[in-house]
């Protein structure tokens, strides 16, 4: 790998041999696509694990879980659409061992891909709390399509969801249920919802508007318990907490963060630290093996350390400049990290480094209304711009995060 920020040693021309992408998602198919529409002539491969062609994950949580959006809506592409890029479709297909000496893939059918060039876009996967055990009925991700169809038949008008985790996922998922009419209740350990994903006057306003909506948000309760046992006559899902107290519910969704999926790259001996260790070049530590997406933990030269960002925008950022760096054509991904989250038919779009910004208004500055979801919000470290939040104001959201792209450039700081 080389150090970030500087120039990586590239081939003049690297030839067209076939080049394979493991991981169907966004910065898979987008390299993919991207390679072949750079100009790449020869073979290309993407393999992925879900028997979907590839989609769009944000809708998961939200029209996906209404019933709002058919699965062909989902879609990147249509499905015929594949073999007219000439990109060769692997899916409803595990990668099981990799060998990057003699640069080939062994998928678990027992096919096995060489390669010239190979990319991992593997992703994440929920994380599984302790508490949680494996193959409990009732307990659901959300993470795949199958993961949304299954939660979504088991959303009943008048149910109980318990969510766990006031992430975006979580408290996305938990509006879809309100509009179904379920009822719903969220816990999270942490003291505030959201984390530093919104500064703190942003989150409280969503959360506010969550409960205006009928949703319990109770923050600073851990799960320590979950079992099926029966209740008033019925079997249901029961939480214990850290409190004391006990919530029933009908069914649970954890939403309790990712991690990234690693071991096909940790077995192959590549360097991996809480994700794929990648340069500014999306190169790993074994030659001819790029990887791109949430997977990886890649320099940042604001924050001046690795970061793994799990954002849609910007995995497809990251496997569009993937696949370029593939081909010879030095592109160091220096992308500002942006992100939206949709709650009751309100959009909220923040870019930047919120969870550096300073505490209070010294480091939040309002402009607007925050509880009509029409405002924009400067986020600054010690008076300089490190972030932004709007909602309600789109064309404003474009201006500022060129602003803080700017205020964050390396040479700026």
């Amino acid at each position: 790998m080389t150090e970030p920020g500087a120039q990586p040693v590239t081939e003049p021309e690297l030839p067209n041999g076939p080049i394979v992408v493991v991981g169907a998602g966004v910065a898979g198919a987008t390299a993919a696509l991207t390679l072949r529409a750079e100009g790449h002539t020869g073979p290309i491969t993407l393999v992925g694990a879900e028997s979907e062609h590839p989609y769009r994950r944000p809708p998961l949580s939200k029209e996906v879980l209404l019933g709002s959006q058919p699965t062909a809506r989902t879609l990147l592409r249509p499905v015929g659409s594949w073999e007219g890029q000439g990109v060769d479709l692997a899916i409803g297909r595990s990668a099981v061992d990799l060998d990057t000496e003699g640069r080939k893939l062994t998928l678990d059918d027992g096919t096995c891909l060489p390669y010239d060039r190979l990319l991992l876009a593997t992703g994440s996967r929920p994380r599984r709390p302790a508490f949680a055990s494996a193959g409990l009925p009732g307990v659901h991700a959300l993470r795949t399509l199958d993961d949304a169809r299954r939660l979504r038949g088991a959303l009943q008008d008048g149910g109980r969801l318990l969510v766990i985790g006031a992430g975006l996922i979580g408290l996305e998922a938990a509006a879809a249920a309100r509009a179904l009419g379920v009822e719903v209740t969220v816990l999270e350990a942490a003291p505030s919802a959201l984390g530093r994903t919104l500064p703190t006057p942003v989150a409280e306003a969503v959360v506010a508007l969550h409960e205006a909506n009928g949703v319990t948000v109770r923050t600073g309760v851990g799960v320590t318990s979950l079992e099926r046992r029966r209740v008033g006559g019925t079997e249901r899902l029961v939480a214990g907490c850290g409190d004391g107290g006990e919530h029933v519910a009908d069914a649970v969704l954890l939403a309790v963060g990712a991690e990234p999926a690693t071991e096909l790259a940790a077995s192959a001996g590549l360097a991996v630290d809480d994700g794929i260790v990648v340069d500014a070049y999306c190169a790993t530590s074994a030659p001819g093996v790029w990887a791109a997406g949430e997977v990886t933990r890649r320099p940042d030269a604001f924050l001046g350390c690795g970061i793994r960002v799990e954002h849609w925008t910007d995995a497809q950022d990251h496997g569009a400049a993937a696949a370029r760096n593939m081909l010879g054509r030095p592109t160091a991904f220096t992308a500002l990290p942006w992100a939206w989250t949709q709650h009751y038919g309100t959009t909220v779009q923040v870019c930047g480094y919120p969870a550096v910004a300073d505490e209070g208004p010294d480091g939040v500055a309002i402009d607007g209304d925050l509880h009509a979801f029409d405002f924009t919000a400067r986020l600054t470290r010690a008076g300089e711009l490190v972030g932004a939040v709007c909602a309600g104001r789109p064309a404003e959201f474009r201006a500022l995060r060129e602003e803080v792209g700017e205020a964050t450039r390396p040479e700026r700081t």
